[in-house]
């Protein structure tokens, strides 16, 4: 059949545009986010490996046992959840792909960071205003059924190679659930609740950040547990893009057909996940 509509033509040409007119500002950001990652791996991999694994065994233990910690029943909670993690930090190092897990760590919680950052405020926006809502709805819906290697593209187009076209088509990917989380959480505050702030004088203000931003806490945490975990399935595809870490061994197995490799840094990624899904999912029940 012959075509007719020649829609990514136009996509490019906007493209284009966008990336000669803007061109300070996406210098900016590529400088902003090299910056944030290359710091971060500077500090923690200045952090002797004993100290990291005992510190991330120590947030682990108290991400379960809480203010329980210190006694018997708070020892049964969290020595599990801590142990795994010290164990699963260790095989990362004795395989050799420490430095790729914590470039790995840095990217994720970079792009978790930016997608916070931008997801919790667009999300109580789409709660309070429905003219918002129908906007970002459609958005997000976009976001959520592009195929990731899509995000690529432009990214590439913009910041060229490295970590931050990675980043940037992580946070596109992750976003979503930060969004749709918060809003829930919002709409789902009891407005009997609402109306008894009122009722005692609460402003606007006061009632956003004293009464529906700590009831919706559990379900917004949920949404930064899905972010952290959406980001760790982005760092094969981020990648293909110059991205450092787990993902880019991964992508150099597949690349010479070496399953060894392959095998030993996606199990790399999957601890992380463990680890991280595992410690943000323990502090969410807390809440």
């Amino acid at each position: 059949m012959e075509k007719k509509i020649f829609l990514g033509k136009y996509i490019k040409v906007a493209i284009e545009v966008l990336e000669e007119k803007l061109y300070p500002i996406w210098n900016a950001i590529d400088i902003a986010i090299s910056w944030t990652v290359d710091t971060f791996n500077h500090l923690l991999l200045a952090i002797p490996f004993p100290i990291f694994v005992l510190l991330i065994g120590a947030i682990a233990y108290y991400s379960r046992a809480g203010k329980d910690g210190f006694n018997k029943k708070g020892f049964k909670k969290g020595w599990g959840l801590a142990l795994g993690s010290i164990l699963g930090l260790i095989l990362i190092y004795l395989l050799g792909y420490w430095v790729e897990a914590i470039q790995t760590t840095t990217l994720v919680l970079t792009a978790t960071f930016i997608s916070l950052l931008l997801g919790i405020p667009m999300g109580i926006m789409a709660a309070k205003n429905r003219v918002a809502n129908m906007i970002i709805k459609p958005l997000l819906d976009l976001m959520q059924t592009m195929p990731a290697f899509v995000y690529l593209i432009p990214a590439i187009f913009f910041f060229s190679v490295g970590n931050t076209p990675g980043v940037v088509a992580t946070v596109i990917f992750s976003l979503p659930p930060a969004v749709r989380l918060t809003s829930l959480g919002i709409k789902n505050v009891p407005y009997d609740v609402i109306e008894a702030g009122y009722a005692f004088g609460a402003t606007e203000q006061q009632i956003l950040f004293k009464i529906q931003l700590p009831l919706a806490m559990p379900t917004i945490l949920a949404g930064i547990n899905q972010v952290i975990l959406l980001s760790l399935s982005m760092v094969v595809i981020a990648s293909m893009v110059g991205a450092r870490g787990l993902g880019a061994v991964v992508y150099q197995g597949i690349q010479q057909n070496d399953m060894a490799k392959g095998f030993e840094s996606g199990l790399g990624i999957v601890i992380l996940a463990i680890i991280l899904d595992r410690v943000t999912q323990s502090f969410g029940k807390k809440k």
